[in-house]
């Protein structure tokens, strides 16, 4: 996935991973390390208001894979904040999704 993510989007203290996919809905995967963020209650309500996110803004993604990896500093940002960095990252990730998928070939694999 690393190597042959089709997409990059950045957040402050996080990156988005992402990859075109035939499903018809997203999926997300999580990486939250103990080396980056210390504390479990930490890297627990990282990954919640992630999946929260997603939640909410399903209908309005692409048919996408994402990986969203968490940087050190992430456990210091309050929840009103990630949550505007994700609706931006979202934002970015339909925008920039669009322009690959106008511009790649019809016949993809998953």
């Amino acid at each position: 996935m690393f190597d042959q993510a089709d997409l990059k989007v950045h957040g402050k203290g996080m990156m988005a991973l992402v990859r075109l996919s035939t499903l018809g809905h997203p999926r997300l995967g999580l990486i939250v390390s103990k080396k980056n963020v210390k504390r479990a209650v930490d890297r627990n309500r990282f990954k919640r208001l992630v999946r929260e996110s997603v939640r909410l803004r399903q209908d309005h993604l692409p048919s996408v894979d994402i990986v969203v990896l968490a940087r050190r500093g992430v456990q210091d940002i309050d929840n009103d904040t990630l949550h505007r960095q994700l609706h931006g990252m979202w934002k970015r990730l339909q925008r920039d999704a669009q322009a690959v998928i106008a511009t790649s070939t019809p016949e993809r694999d998953t």
